[in-house]
């Protein structure tokens, strides 16, 4: 017994029942996922560029505290206690007065360390103390150079 096909009976035409249905998942897709888009806001910046002032511009004053290899500490080359003295009052009494004539200003006090490549590191922490001392925190280190 041989079953013969009829070629007219496996063709149903273009069904639209089954397509409606995937462009209803689409589109529901593309409704769902647009409440998820975040919108860019724009942002109102101002690129730095010249401006003519008429008043001078004041720049900060840098302080140096040399330390030498015998232990001799200088601020602008302007000698300061002993060599042995440890609590160094003569020196944070002029940090204290720098502090506060800056503090008057409204500008930063800054401090340059230049030690000497054989100087005790103790005598650049008694310097550093007396710098805590006037509540000076913008210090930079650097090394004497050799001649």
């Amino acid at each position: 017994m041989r079953l013969e096909l009829n070629p007219n009976e496996g063709n149903l035409g273009f069904q639209i029942a089954p397509m409606i249905d995937v462009v209803f998942v689409i589109m529901l897709f593309f409704m769902v996922m647009a409440g998820a888009v975040k919108v860019e806001k724009e942002l109102n910046t101002q690129l730095p560029g010249s401006v003519e002032t008429s008043t001078s511009t004041e720049f900060v004053d840098e302080q140096i505290i040399t330390i030498s290899d015998t232990g001799e500490v200088s601020l602008n080359d302007e000698p300061f206690d002993s060599a042995t003295s440890q609590d160094l009052p003569q020196l944070k009494g002029t940090l204290l007065r720098l502090k506060q004539n800056a503090d008057a200003a409204k500008t930063p006090a800054v401090v340059t360390i230049i030690s000497d490549t054989q100087a005790k590191y103790s005598r650049t922490i008694d310097v550093l103390d007396a710098l805590a001392v006037a509540k000076i925190d913008n210090v930079t280190f650097t090394v004497a150079e050799e001649e």
